[in-house]
């Protein structure tokens, strides 16, 4: 799988991608992570002043990123694909915004199987141009029901979800949560911790190595 993510920011996933499975994933080659950024498609003036961004049409206090360094961005990823291979690419091109379709991890699992190229567009400001969806008919997806101040966050959240779907990312196949019985309420040792002078104990349950018992008792929770 590789990303191919258009970001006018890619500094900040530097961090983000060279740490941990994700981190880990890349240096064995099993996901790759390509950047572009938008300005480098904009002819650059004498001035070197190259806006990605401009006022809305019909109004408003934000600005909107504008159509075409977008679009020249997205075109350069595809003939970059096909020259690097003459069979097709089964490539997803995905825009976040909040009031869309909410990203799962059933998405995650479908897009890992069918996919070879995902683009992620991160926009900014306000949003991008709408005609930007509508030439390449983007997928649209929100991670949530809040506004954040750029695509960026999604788009590491993708990866690292879609990523996880992957085999050979994660160290064991029983690592994938959704494959197996499991809550959200976790222990470890010691079996007795005692915090400001008050003990708290691991569960009983836990502790009698009666697979069944415990089974039932994370399906409880």
């Amino acid at each position: 799988m590789t990303y191919h993510i258009v970001t006018i920011f890619p500094d900040m996933f530097s961090s983000y991608i060279n740490e941990s499975i994700i981190g880990r994933a890349i240096k064995n080659k099993l996901i790759f992570v390509r950047f572009y950024n938008p300005r480098d498609f904009i002819k650059a003036p004498k001035n070197n002043y190259r806006p990605v961004d401009d006022k809305s049409y019909g109004g408003g206090p934000g600005m909107v990123m504008r159509a075409e360094p977008l679009l020249k961005t997205v075109d350069f990823i595809f003939k970059k694909l096909k020259a690097k291979s003459s069979k097709s690419k089964a490539v997803l091109v995905i825009n976040f915004i909040p009031s869309a379709e909410k990203f799962t991890t059933a998405f995650a699992k479908k897009v890992s199987k069918k996919y070879t190229d995902i683009i992620l567009i991160c926009g900014r400001y306000e949003g991008i141009d709408a005609r930007v969806d509508k030439i390449l008919k983007t997928k649209k997806l929100s991670i949530g029901d809040y506004v954040l101040t750029g695509g960026e966050i999604p788009a590491m959240i993708l990866v690292d979800c879609v990523s996880r779907q992957i085999p050979g990312v994660l160290g064991k196949y029983e690592s994938l949560e959704e494959e197996r019985i499991s809550s959200s309420e976790f222990y470890t040792r010691p079996e007795k911790l005692v915090y400001k002078g008050k003990g708290y104990k691991v569960p009983k349950v836990l502790l009698l190595g009666n697979h069944k018992l415990i089974e039932n008792w994370k399906q409880k929770k």
